[in-house]
Parts: structure tokens; sequence; C-alpha cells
């Protein structure tokens, strides 16, 4: 039966109001004819006025784009007087994004932390007590996650590639976990876009791993989210499963990858050019293929949990296309090239 959420026609109204003067869907077209980060900071904070160069505004530009997406989340999760537990940890990615960007910092031997995203109460992490991580995560949930890593980050003998997977996979498994409170409606239409977004981060890793790194099967699969679900039938897959057959077929070409699940995703095969596995172009297609996804599971059940964690992706879709183009005009490239790197249409 579908269950609306106590606040959830306020929060579907706001939250229909705050993606109507978003940069998705048509409005997406007002990004295109930009040409500096000048000109993106005065369309995004058309109020704020700044003076810096452009290493330094895009840093700052950057933030305040998160920044500006974390108000917004919060907006609507203040309207639940105990919102959803899978809400919750949508907000908190910021925070498990924080502590993984410390804890490169501490290995790195940085005196200063990081900037730190503010999401209230729903912050977890001691970040004032940087660069101690014991204390930083003595009590939150990361403190048995990383009960074995202390020692090493703290000499700078960990292997960041490793910690970031476990958090990353941990992030994961509590989204997964977080499934049971949803109604029977809400429950598989999250599965659903949760079941596809881990198993195409599974894929994207691989992939890169393979043709960035040339790393072997073996480390490969070491790094792997080994993530299981249960379908509504229930029965059990692996969401390893998809990155898994990648493994088996060639990077130089594209005939044996026509039997794989996200084939469609790959680059295309090009006239009088030898085809060869494009990471980026995969990545970035898999990204667009979630956002369509989020788009029409927004509207799927209006005024319930899932609509208000499609939000929340919808946001967070937003936000990296904004930095991304930030990170382009930095670089002297233009937007039109940026959305054509980016597969944005």
């Amino acid at each position: 039966m579908r269950k609306m959420l106590d606040a959830g026609p306020y929060a579907y109204a706001k939250a229909c109001g705050i993606l109507s003067k978003s940069f998705m869907g048509k409005r997406i077209s007002s990004l295109s004819g930009l040409h500096s980060l000048s000109e993106l900071d005065t369309l995004i904070f058309p109020n704020h006025h700044s003076e810096l160069p452009g290493k330094e505004l895009l840093s700052d530009l950057q933030n305040r784009i998160i920044a500006r997406a974390v108000r917004q989340i919060l907006v609507i999760i203040a309207s639940f007087t105990k919102p959803p537990e899978i809400i919750v940890r949508m907000l908190r990615v910021y925070e498990y994004s924080d502590l993984k960007t410390c804890i490169n910092y501490i290995i790195s031997k940085k005196k200063e932390p990081p900037r730190i995203c503010d999401i209230g109460r729903f912050r977890t992490v001691n970040f004032d007590a940087y660069p101690d991580i014991a204390e930083m995560i003595k009590d939150s949930e990361f403190n048995s996650l990383l009960s074995e890593d202390i020692n090493s980050i703290k000499d700078g003998s960990a292997d960041i590639i490793d910690i970031e997977i476990k958090i990353d996979s941990f992030f994961y498994q509590e989204l997964v976990k977080s499934l049971s409170e949803l109604s029977g409606e809400d429950r598989n239409i999250v599965r659903r876009f949760l079941a596809d977004e881990i198993s195409l981060r599974n894929c994207t890793w691989a992939l890169r791993l393979r043709t960035y790194y040339n790393m072997r099967d073996k480390e490969t699969v070491k790094r792997l989210m080994k993530i299981n679900l249960f379908t509504r039938t229930d029965r059990e897959i692996s969401l390893a499963d998809d990155a898994l057959k990648s493994l088996d077929f060639p990077l130089d070409t594209r005939l044996p990858w026509e039997s794989w699940k996200w084939k469609n995703l790959l680059n295309p095969e090009e006239s009088g050019v030898h085809w060869k596995a494009d990471a980026r172009h995969f990545q970035n297609a898999a990204s667009q293929y979630l956002y369509k996804h989020a788009m029409q599971g927004f509207h799927c059940l209006p005024m319930s949990a899932s609509s208000i964690f499609y939000f929340i992706k919808l946001k967070q879709f937003e936000e990296d296309l904004l930095t991304s183009i930030a990170e382009g005009f930095a670089l002297g490239i233009d937007s039109t090239v940026v959305f054509k790197l980016l597969e944005v249409s």
C-alpha cells in the first residue's frame, strides 16, 4: 500500500518549487551560452559579487554550489518531525565525502583541514578534532568501520583508494538496509534505482582501473563494492556481477560487449577509427542514465519518501554539473565543449 509521509504534501510542493528554479531539464540550456567563471557565478548567485582571481574563484564558487545544494536539501528535510532514515542517509553523503577528504589530508600530512559541509544536526563526525582521526570518529559509526585503519592513517601508510572504497561500500550498504523502512511501492521504486546506481559505479570503477591503471583482474575484483540486494521477488542478486562480467571483455574490440547489460552506455564505434573502451564516456553516459531515471522517479509517487529521495539525487546531479562546468571554465573550456564531454543534452 502506498504510504504518504506526515509532511509529504508540503515537502513535495517545496521540492517542486526548488527544482523549478534549478539548472536541470529545460533550464540546462541557460548554461550553454556562458564563457567564464564570473558569468556562471552571476547566473547561479545573482546577488553575490566576487573579485577573487580565477583559481581562488573556482574553489570559492564550487564550495558555494555545494553549500547551496545542502541548504536546499536541509529545507526539505526540516519539513519532517522524524525524516525517513534513507533521506538522512542521502544527506549524509556529504559527511562521508568530507571524511574521505580529511583522511586524504591526514595521510598527506596537511596541517589545515579541508572545508566541511554544514549538514547541521545530522553530522556525526567531530571534524573539529582534525587531524586526530581517532577522536574525529570516536562517537560515530565510522569508529568500528575504520578501527583497523586508524594507525596507518595516522602514520601516512594507508592506501587511500582502499579506505575510500570501504567508506563508499558502507554508505551504499546502509542505504540498502534503510529500504526496509519504506512501504512497498516506495521500496520497489528506490530499490531499482539503487541497484542500477551501485552496479554502474562498480562497472565504471572496473573500467577505469583497467583502462587508466592497467590493473589486473584480481586486483580490480578486490576494489569492487560487494553489495547484495533482494529483488521484489525476494531473489538475492550481487551488484558487482555486471562489473565482474565486464572483466571478460577485451578493451579494444566492441563486438564481445554486445551481450553485456550496459552495452548501450559504451562509446560507439566510429567509421575508420579503431575502437577502444572509453571509461570517461561510460561514466558520463551512466550519470545521464541515472539522471533521467531520477527525473522520472521524482514524479512517480508524489508526496512519498521516494519522491524526496529522488529530489536529493537531482540536486546532487545539478551540483555535479555546475561544479564540472566551473572546472571547465577554469581550464579555459567553453560550456558547450563541457556539455559535450559530459554527454549532457
